[in-house]
């Protein structure tokens, strides 16, 4: 019997709930004013609080939203994006974090979801309930000055510039076709309207700007500027997509020619957009960070192996998972599919582990390397690594 109870808040309690989630981070309490624009970006029956028995106080929360995820192949299962993940600083590290945590999960098991995600602010904290680091992402500069297009960059369709709330209702309607990596997840009315609550706070003017080609669009980027002091302007891009090699190189060409802009920031990119291979000079582009970008927790393991594609021969691996132990049991992935099986175990992964292969993040091999995955059969790590690979990196794309 613990002195503290998790349920889902009603609608009357979200606002003290992303209060208390707020002051975990050091922010500003909200005010009436930014308050409609954050309850827009939150789904009713989606906030889980954590109340102390006595005193009825809220100590704890955590929230998400329905999303999907594309997996290898194209793909794709029902996820939950988790956020607002806090506990008050005087009721840290006594079970509360691990209770709404696994409630959480065990709501998702109980709407039939098969996976959850987040970005995670302390990454000492998920690998313990079972998440993993699905995908990879990174910052980067451009000096704008040493960065010219070549002249066989792809060319095709038009960028305007657009008022952002028209723009953003046809950017929702075109993302679905661009979310074809794997990682990248859907985005409901709810993750748009925390974009523009987002955008909404920025301290310089924001710009939308749309591409469309032959199809339609195809494309977007929105960008704020800072001009500390004159000539020395910075281009901060806060979110691009494209579907094709002509959207992106026609974004990035309008953006290279803004007038009076020193230098553009992009963050959270793809480890392999290949911005650099557009250039007349690749080292106009300097990475300025690497980092882990989505955490991944399979909650239903058989069915997020079944989703995905598989090429080359098969192995048999054996999954432990201590939160939910229907996931445990051994799985036989191959061209055709994956499938539970008798068979002897080949890998023995545990359910963070298999997150972090399951997109193409890590190979297999590598992690025997590292002891987080033991191999019994000689050769099963090497035939698990072509099995998992993709393409492309996977990239979630998609910040909440």
């Amino acid at each position: 019997m613990t002195d503290h109870e998790v349920r889902t808040l009603a609608d009357d309690e979200l606002r003290a709930s992303q209060e208390l989630f707020r002051a975990t981070l050091h922010a500003k309490p909200i005010t009436d004013d930014e308050w409609p624009r954050l309850r827009a970006a939150l789904q009713s029956a989606r906030s889980l609080g954590v109340h102390e028995v006595d005193s009825g106080a809220l100590i704890g929360t955590a929230r998400s939203f329905d999303s999907a995820i594309t997996l290898p192949g194209g793909g794709d299962v029902a996820l939950g994006a988790v956020t607002s993940v806090g506990v008050r600083a005087d009721r840290t590290r006594r079970g509360v974090l691990t209770e709404l945590m696994h409630a959480q999960l065990r709501e998702f098991a109980d709407r039939g979801l098969v996976a959850a995600g987040l970005h995670a602010s302390e990454s000492a904290i998920y690998g313990r309930f079972g998440y993993g680091i699905a995908t990879w992402a990174r910052d980067y500069t451009v000096d704008v000055r040493r960065a010219k297009l070549r002249q066989d960059a792809p060319a095709g369709g038009r960028v305007n510039i657009e008022n952002l709330d028209s723009a953003m209702e046809r950017w929702a309607a075109a993302y679905p076709a661009m979310a074809t990596r794997p990682g990248m997840l859907a985005r409901p009315d709810e993750w748009w309207a925390g974009l523009r609550s987002h955008l909404g706070r920025e301290e310089g003017p924001v710009t939308a700007v749309t591409h469309e080609g032959a199809g339609g669009v195809d494309g977007f980027a929105v960008y704020s500027v800072d001009r500390p002091r004159p000539g020395s302007a910075t281009l901060n891009l806060i979110e691009l997509q494209a579907a094709g090699p002509e959207a992106f190189a026609g974004l990035w060409r309008y953006l290279l020619s803004v007038d009076l802009i020193g230098e553009i920031t992009a963050s959270a990119r793809p480890l392999d957009e290949p911005l650099e291979l557009l250039l007349t000079d690749p080292r106009a582009v300097s990475t300025t960070a690497q980092f882990d970008d989505l955490w991944l927790r399979i909650v239903d393991v058989a069915a997020a192996l079944a989703a995905r594609t598989y090429e080359g021969e098969p192995v048999v691996i054996e999954v432990t998972d201590p939160v939910f132990p229907g996931n445990e049991g051994r799985y036989d992935l191959g061209p055709d599919g994956a499938v539970r099986t008798d068979r002897p175990a080949e890998l023995h992964l545990s359910v963070d582990t298999l997150a972090t292969v399951v997109l193409g993040a890590w190979r297999p091999s590598q992690l025997v390397d590292t002891g987080r995955v033991r191999e019994v059969t000689p050769g099963a790590a090497l035939r698990a690594d072509r099995l998992f690979s993709t393409p492309a990196p996977p990239w979630c794309g998609t910040f909440f």
